[in-house]
């Protein structure tokens, strides 16, 4: 990072600092063992310099927050990864809403969602989808439910910017009726399927979806909230990425799964339909 980029995002962080402790300079200062002139030198625009590490590390203690945090390498104040199992996150008992997940996606309002799904997105799915997956996977139906609703209501505020990047074979083995979706009837997925058309349509261009080739090109489900953090699914754990580069790594990755593309946004929704008027 550029020394001018790393001092302008020491100071704003220091703002952020001062003014939760009420804007008092004198008492801000004396709090981390300087004197308030070279608090306001820290402050200054017209200054690149960072402080000593020992003026860093007093920060840092004194206001509770990570160096990382404090120096514009992480956007997390505290720890830069953490693991949380995915229970945590289904079961909360005020529902989807009040959630990690949920959290994170009002976090991030007004920037970029990018968004690998494991199946069908969640917010593209039906009851009755939700209900066969929810039985299958012993999971809870009404979590479920509710991350569904939620995500439609998310991707419905005027702020909302969402990319979903997938397969397109995941979506022909669903419209087949293989693999997990062996057991879910013909007629449920292709009311599934006209679902999805008519929502992307609905949704769009808040919503887009891209279409890759499987055989081509590999992901791990995960979810890109904004620059702040990356949650990587790995089936009963939830890995939660809050440092910097690492999120800026994952946001190159997923737009190369979208250079990758072999049907686009405008696209998808006819792709959609035309899977449900196929007869397997």
């Amino acid at each position: 990072m550029d020394k001018r980029d790393l001092s302008s995002l020491f100071r704003e962080r220091l703002r952020t600092l001062l003014q939760r402790s009420a804007g008092n300079q004198s008492a801000f200062a004396a709090s981390i063992g300087i004197d308030r002139s070279a608090l306001s030198q820290m402050l200054s625009d017209a200054s690149t310099r960072l402080p000593r590490a020992e003026t860093l590390l007093a920060i840092a203690a004194e206001h509770k927050v990570s160096l990382d945090w404090l120096l514009g390498l992480s956007h997390d104040e505290g720890l830069t990864g953490e693991i949380r199992e995915s229970l945590e996150i289904e079961e909360a008992p005020d529902g989807f809403d009040r959630t990690l997940l949920a959290r994170w996606h009002a976090e991030a309002a007004g920037t970029k969602i990018r968004y690998v799904p494991a199946g069908i997105p969640d917010l593209l799915r039906t009851e009755a989808l939700i209900d066969y997956e929810s039985e299958i996977s012993n999971r809870s139906r009404e979590a479920q439910a509710g991350e569904t609703q939620y995500r439609i209501d998310y991707n419905r505020r005027p702020e909302t910017d969402m990319e979903v990047c997938m397969p397109r074979h995941t979506l022909e083995v669903f419209a087949h009726g293989l693999g997990v979706w062996s057991g879910f009837p013909e007629a449920a997925r292709r009311e599934q399927l006209e679902h999805m058309a008519a929502l992307l349509d609905d949704l769009y261009p808040a919503l887009r979806l891209f279409l890759y080739d499987g055989r081509m090109r590999y992901s791990v489900p995960y979810t890109i909230f904004g620059p702040y953090r990356a949650a990587v699914y790995a089936g009963d754990m939830y890995l939660v990425l809050n440092a910097t580069a690492t999120v800026q790594r994952l946001t190159r990755h997923f737009d190369t799964l979208i250079r990758s593309a072999e049907i686009n946004p405008h696209e998808t929704s006819a792709f959609a339909a035309k899977l449900a008027d196929m007869r397997f």
